[in-house]
Formats: structure tokens, C-alpha cells, sequence
């Protein structure tokens, strides 16, 4: 054997050892779900009314319910008697790291499914279409964004309003003052203390804020609609076989009815733990959605 014929064969196998050490890292959610009878759902604490704590620190809203439904066709699907549900807090900075690093198997909260996340992680059918709106002081004068020109904004650290709201800007040269809160609550609570003239963010998750501030008449929900943002559940992107179970779990919710009967609980029936309605009817986007049930969405 020349040594060109041995460099090629060393390469050959070294090729061969790569692909099967790729093998062996290889995801299989389901095996260690079986194997430990427990997954692990990352949750948000004040995403009203999809991901919230009530007044005993449990998770709960429509993402949850729509989650444990989830669980329950996972346990049907391996066979199992029980399934344990451990609960890990999550933030919008922490969410994408907690599903990439492993720490959870499934993310139930208001997370959009766009292009730039699907690099590093993979989202199940949308459950909810938000617009981009922003929350400001009834008395504060601003009727629509260009009201907003040389004025403090808040939005929410690691959303995906911060770069709509750099373009708004660069458009109507609005020459803004941005500033960022650690979590919804915390962004909020510069608008409501007057550090921030208004916190531009998902319009849904704004409803929920002020139906749950302590004078709900002192704030309102405004602007023209900046984008349409698809939630969905997250998941890891290296492990298809778990995603196909989501997938179909996800379809069948929603082509039973099922999906629809929790939209009507959370969105338009009064939800703890204040008894708030947020009388908020489905829109024309999710139904359409749901007519025909996919995972891609145009970014």
C-alpha cells in the first residue's frame, strides 16, 4: 500500500468515526422520557394569559393546557402509566439556551417562530398570532407611533420587538431612547412609574398586563400593527422523531376542537388569578391558520 492509498484510508476512516460519534450524540427525547418517566416544560411567569404563576406559584393559561395535552399524548404514545412534569422558569433572554442547552424538552409561553430562531431550535404548529401594538398612559397624548419621535420606549429584553422597533425608527426617523426591561412585568412597570412614554410589544400579551394592572382604565392598547407574529412551542432542532409526536399531537388538539374550547377559556371567559376577561375574540389570521395546520410560516 503507497502512501497516498494509506492517507486515503486513515481519511476514510476517520470520516466513518466522525459519522458514528454524530450518531451516538444524537437526541432521542423519547428514549429518556420513557426511561426517566419525566419531561420538563419551560414556562414564562407573567406572560398573561398564555404563561403565568397563580396565586399558589403553579404555572398556568392556554399555553400550559395546551401543553399538558401535549404530555398526555407523549405518556399515551410511550405507554406510560405516569409522567412527571417538572417546570422550569424561563425568561425571554433564557428561553432559546434553556431548549439548545437541554435543560427542557418543550417551551409553553408566547414565543414567535421566525426565521433567525429556527437556526437554533424548532417550533411545533402556532397556537396563537399576535400584531405589535404598544401600551402607553391613557393621558399621555400618543394616539400612533409617530407621536413617539425623541421619546423614552421600553420593550422587553431578547424579543423579537426590539428589531421591529429599530426599523420603525430608522423609517420615521422617530430618533427614539430605547431602553430595555428584564421581563414583561418589568417593562411595564416603567410605563406605569412614567420612566418610559410607552412599551411597544406583542398586542395580546399587553391586554393581559393591563387587565391585571391595579387601575386598568389608566392604560391603553394602540398603534397602527407593526407585524403578525406566529406563537408557537419550542423544541430542540436535532431530534425529528420527537417533533413528529409534538407535531401530530399539536394537529390533533386543533382538529378536534379542542385547541378552540381553550382559546374561549383563556380569551374569553374570566381567568384567575383576578377573574379578568380579556375579551378577546380569535382573529382572522389564527383561524385561517388553523384551517389548514402547519408549522412553516412566512417570516
Amino acid at each position: 500500500m503507497n502512501t497516498l492509498t494509506r492517507a486515503l484510508a486513515r481519511g476514510t476512516v476517520a470520516v466513518l468515526l466522525c459519522g458514528l460519534a454524530a450518531q451516538a450524540l444524537a437526541v432521542d427525547t423519547l428514549a429518556r422520557i420513557r426511561d426517566t418517566h419525566s419531561i420538563t416544560i419551560a414556562h414564562r411567569e407573567a406572560s398573561v394569559p398564555f404563561s403565568y404563576l397563580d396565586e399558589n406559584k403553579r404555572p398556568i393559561g392556554y399555553s400550559i393546557d395546551l401543553c399538558n395535552r401535549i404530555v398526555d399524548g407523549i405518556r399515551r404514545e410511550l405507554k406510560l402509566q405516569q409522567l412527571n412534569v417538572v417546570y422550569l422558569a424561563v425568561t425571554p433572554t433564557t428561553r432559546i439556551p434553556a431548549i439548545v442547552d437541554g435543560k427542557a424538552d418543550l417551551e409553553c409561553g408566547s414565543t414567535t417562530n421566525n426565521a433567525e430562531r429556527r437556526k437554533q431550535v424548532a417550533f411545533t404548529i402556532p397556537h396563537f398570532v399576535a400584531a405589535a401594538r404598544m401600551l402607553v398612559r391613557t393621558d399621555s397624548g400618543i394616539k400612533n407611533w409617530s407621536d413617539l419621535k425623541d421619546q423614552v420606549v421600553v420593550t422587553t429584553k431578547g424579543t423579537t420587538t426590539v428589531k421591529l422597533l429599530g426599523d420603525r425608527d430608522k423609517v420615521r426617523a422617530l430618533n427614539l431612547n430605547l431602553k430595555e426591561g428584564k421581563d414583561h412585568s418589568d417593562s411595564f412597570a416603567m410605563v406605569e412609574r412614567g420612566e418610559a412614554k410607552a412599551f411597544p410589544m406583542d398586542d395580546v400579551l399587553l391586554y393581559g398586563l393591563r387587565a391585571n394592572a391595579k387601575d386598568p382604565g389608566a392604560f391603553s392598547v394602540l398603534g397602527d400593527r407593526l407585524s403578525a407574529e406566529p406563537y408557537a412551542m419550542m423544541m430542540r432542532n436535532d431530534d425529528p422523531a420527537f417533533k413528529a409526536l409534538v407535531d401530530r399531537e399539536m394537529g390533533r388538539l386543533i382538529n378536534d376542537g379542542e385547541l378552540e374550547k381553550l382559546y374561549d377559556k383563556w380569551f374569553r371567559s374570566p381567568i384567575p388569578p383576578k377573574s379578568i376577561n380579556m375579551n378577546m375574540s380569535m382573529s382572522y389570521l389564527l383561524r385561517d391558520m388553523l384551517r389548514f395546520p402547519t408549522d412553516k410560516v412566512a417570516d
